[in-house]
């Protein structure tokens, strides 16, 4: 029973970062430990049921009761308190790097892996500065070309999902479907655009789930065949994340008040990031 609510509470807290624009799912799962059962649970659904059905009902419930409950909450933090709250998401994945780093520092260093290392950490910085865009698509008027770009974001945004460092809500903001997925997600409960709003989410949603399954099985393979040089993949997406982070408080209006609260915030959200890491 302290495994499965543990377990919903690390999914609580993988919901909640797959939904704010910066923050990533993959390294949330990765700093607190999760991260390799849940690609070889999405990998191997089918090859045990009772195991897969385990994990994923628990961390299923906890994401979702996130997303339900506080994403809401969550999102009217980031922009009103934008510091202490980005400060309480670093926390969170500052505090699973020593789990990280346990797989790597008994190896010796390899020029190799600290290429690898600086191409991660690099293109997620880049991805980072680059425009966010403000365009936005229009999806009001369904068409066949449009389902196939629908099908294909889900792919991309399922890859986003469980890639370490890379922000799902963040490559939807620079493909422009942000906030038409976010829009049609949140009027699901509006029976005048039921219609409509199934006709969007079926192709996107078919994209995600068929994303997820290939991405999965990719990372697996890398994981098995190249473990340490993956880790090191993994490292510069998530170091990467932090800096992102900290880049968009640039231009914040900062009180001391926010600036204190930052900080304990900060330092309870490490100690609850490594707690879960180790749990």
């Amino acid at each position: 029973m302290k495994e499965k609510l543990i377990l919903m509470i690390k999914g609580f807290f993988f919901g909640i970062a797959n939904i704010i624009p910066g923050v990533s799912g993959g390294t949330m799962a990765l700093t607190m430990g999760v991260y390799e059962e849940m690609i070889e649970v999405i990998s191997h659904f089918f090859k045990d049921i009772k195991k897969s059905l385990n994990f994923v009902i628990p961390f299923g419930v906890g994401a979702l009761l996130s997303i339900l409950l506080i994403s809401k909450l969550i999102s009217k933090a980031l922009d009103k308190f934008p510091f202490p709250t980005t400060l309480f998401f670093i926390g969170l994945i500052l505090g699973g790097i020593p789990l990280l780093t346990r797989k790597v520092r008994k190896v010796k260093i390899k020029p190799l892996n600290i290429i690898i290392f600086l191409i991660t950490f690099g293109l997620i910085i880049g991805m980072s500065i680059m425009n966010e865009g403000s365009n936005v698509v229009n999806i009001s008027n369904l068409s066949l070309g449009m389902y196939c770009l629908l099908f294909l974001v889900g792919i991309i945004a399922a890859a986003t999902m469980v890639i370490p460092g890379v922000s799902g809500s963040f490559v939807l903001m620079l493909l422009g479907f942000y906030k038409p997925i976010v829009d049609t997600v949140s009027s699901i409960t509006d029976f005048s655009l039921l219609g409509h709003n199934i006709l969007v989410l079926m192709p996107f949603g078919l994209g995600v789930l068929i994303g997820i399954v290939l991405v999965s099985r990719l990372i697996e393979f890398l994981f098995k065949k190249f473990e340490v040089s993956t880790y090191y993949a993994v490292l510069g997406f998530v170091l990467a994340s932090v800096i992102t982070l900290l880049i968009s408080l640039f231009g914040c209006s900062i009180s001391i008040i926010q600036v204190l609260v930052g900080l304990v915030l900060f330092i309870v959200a490490t100690l609850i990031g490594y707690k879960l890491g180790d749990a």
